[in-house]
């Protein structure tokens, strides 16, 4: 699991980075339009927050502290900022999953997701489909905003 794992948070955060180097204007990171209430650029600051802590943080001990708040709520951080932060992240998350045993894929994560008691493996699949959810988002804000629709 961890083998197929590593390689696919690599990719969705590589692209990630590549969606916030690919707006036309740094600017339009931070563009909350009618409707939409997280722009890429807090998308970014959420998905860097949330893979230091459950992977970092609770499978690394890195010692990471979040500040969720802080993720939704800055604006206009630098998209050098913010991309050099996602490529620590990414460096992060391969280090620590390819640190982790196999084995440890089939018990307890260590704190619960809503309420209930899952495996790591679960957990895992969880934060990567998070990822790919706002990389989705970060496509679609860049493309809308780019092309002037919003």
């Amino acid at each position: 699991m961890i083998s197929t794992l590593t390689p696919l948070f690599d990719r969705e955060t590589g692209k990630v980075i590549q969606e916030l180097d690919l707006y036309r204007d740094e600017n339009r990171l931070w563009y909350r339009a009618p409707g939409i209430l997280n722009p890429a650029g807090n998308l970014a600051l959420h998905l860097t927050g949330n893979l230091n802590h459950f992977i970092g943080a609770v499978l690394g001990k890195t010692g990471y502290v979040r500040q969720r708040d802080l993720e939704f709520s800055q604006t206009g951080i630098d998209r050098k900022v913010l991309i050099s932060d996602l490529e620590k992240t990414r460096q992060m998350v391969n280090s620590v999953l390819s640190s982790l045993p196999e084995r440890l894929m089939t018990e307890p994560y260590p704190l619960e997701k809503h309420g209930e008691t899952v495996t790591h493996d679960h957990m895992l699949l969880h934060l990567l489909t998070h990822l790919s959810y706002h990389l989705g988002q970060i496509n679609y804000h860049r493309r809308l905003t780019d092309q002037g629709i919003i």
